[in-house]
C-alpha cells in the first residue's frame, strides 16, 4: 500500500520524507492502458511522470498549504504537457499528453526540451481565495543556468527549490510500472514558513546556501541511494542504510486511510460548464457531425456524453441539466 514517513535529524537543522505509491501509482497506469484512444505509456513517460507525482506528492506534504500543488512539466518534445494534481489530503490524479512516438530510451530533454524551451511550472491554487486573488505560480526552465538542458527531474525541481525557497534541497527520484517513489532531503529555513517570513529571512537563508555542513553530509547520504533500492527496500531499510550513524526522529507514518491516494474531482457539472464557455454555436455544429458531445477525463478515464437534448438544456437551465442529465459512460 501507498505510504509517506517523515522524519527529523535531531538537533541538526535538517528534515527529510520517503513516500512509496504502490496501488495509488498502479490505478493511475491502469487507467491509462484501458484508454482505447490513447494506450498505455512508453516506459520513459512512464518513469517521467512517476518521479513527478512522487516530487508532487513530497511537495505538497512538505507545505501548510489549504490548496492544491499543480506540478507540470510542458515544451515542444513528443510529451507536450505532463502534469500532477496533489490536494492538501494528499488526493492526488496525474496525466501526461503525448503527441508522437516516443523513444524506448527517451530522455527528459528528448521528450519535452528538444529545442531547450521546456519548462517547469509549480502553482499553488488556494482552495479559498480573497477577491481578485489569483494562484501563485512559480517556473523554472529545463536547463541550468549554463543553458546546458537538465536530464532529470530532481535536479529541475532542486533548482526550482533553490531559486524560489533559498533552500537547499536533495531529491532522489525513481518510478516503473509497480512503485513511484521519492526522498527528499531539506535544510530548514532560518525562521518563519521558507523566505515568506520578511526579506532578512529570504537573505539569510541565501546566505546559508551549500553551507552547512550537517545539510552537506546528509544530503550525500541521501545521494548514494540507488533507483533499484528506492523501487524496491522498504522504508525502514533505506533509512537505516542511509542514515544508520545520525540521530532520526521520526513521525506518524501516513498509511491506510491518511495515504496519498488516486482521486479525481471531475464531474458532469464541471464538463457542462466547459460546454457552456463553447457557446451554443460551437456545440451545435458538433452536434451536426455527431450523435452526441463526448468528453473523456485525461485523468481518470471517465466519459461523459451530452445528447441534443442535454446540450439545449445546457444553455437553457444549466443547472438542472446537468444534474438531471444522461450518465456518464
Amino acid at each position: 500500500m501507498s505510504e509517506l514517513h517523515k522524519f527529523i535529524f535531531d538537533g541538526l537543522p535538517v528534515r527529510g520524507m520517503v513516500v512509496r505509491l504502490t496501488d495509488t501509482w498502479t490505478e493511475i497506469l491502469r487507467r491509462r492502458a484501458s484508454n482505447s484512444t490513447t494506450g498505455a505509456y512508453a516506459a520513459p513517460v512512464r518513469e517521467m511522470l512517476g518521479e513527478m507525482v512522487a516530487a508532487a506528492t513530497l511537495m505538497q506534504s512538505n507545505i501548510k498549504f489549504d490548496g492544491s500543488l499543480i506540478l507540470q512539466v510542458f515544451g515542444d518534445g513528443p510529451v507536450k504537457l505532463a502534469v500532477v494534481e496533489v490536494q492538501p489530503d494528499l488526493a492526488l490524479r496525474a496525466t501526461a499528453t503525448v503527441t508522437a512516438q516516443v523513444e524506448p530510451a527517451a530522455s527528459l530533454s528528448e521528450m519535452v526540451n528538444v529545442s531547450n524551451q521546456g519548462r517547469c511550472a509549480i502553482t499553488l491554487d488556494p482552495n479559498t481565495k480573497f477577491p481578485g486573488q489569483q494562484p501563485y505560480q512559480g517556473v523554472v526552465p529545463l536547463f541550468d543556468d549554463h543553458g546546458k538542458p537538465i536530464e532529470k527531474v530532481s535536479a529541475v525541481l532542486e533548482h526550482y527549490m533553490l531559486q524560489s525557497e533559498q533552500l537547499d534541497t536533495t531529491l532522489v527520484l525513481a518510478a516503473d510500472e509497480n512503485v513511484a517513489a521519492g526522498l527528499l532531503i531539506q535544510r530548514l529555513p532560518m525562521q518563519g514558513t521558507a523566505n515568506l517570513a520578511g526579506s532578512m529571512v529570504a537573505k539569510e537563508n541565501e546566505d546559508q546556501i551549500g553551507l552547512n555542513e550537517h545539510y552537506n553530509r546528509i544530503a550525500i547520504l541521501a545521494s548514494s541511494l540507488k533507483r533499484e533500492e528506492l523501487l524496491t527496500l522498504d522504508v525502514e531499510t533505506i533509512l537505516h542504510r542511509l542514515f544508520w550513524e545520525e540521530q532520526i526522529t521520526r513521525f506518524e507514518p501516513l498509511e491506510g486511510a491518511s495515504a496519498p491516494r488516486f482521486a479525481c474531482n471531475c464531474s458532469r457539472e464541471r464538463v457542462g460548464k466547459m460546454i457552456v464557455g463553447l457557446g451554443r454555436e460551437e456545440a451545435e455544429s458538433i452536434l451536426s457531425e455527431r450523435e452526441d458531445i463526448e468528453v473523456g477525463c485525461e485523468f481518470c478515464g471517465v466519459q461523459y456524453r451530452f445528447d441534443p437534448v442535454d446540450a439545449a438544456q445546457l444553455f437553457t437551465a444549466p443547472t438542472r441539466a446537468v444534474a438531471g442529465g444522461s450518465d456518464p459512460h
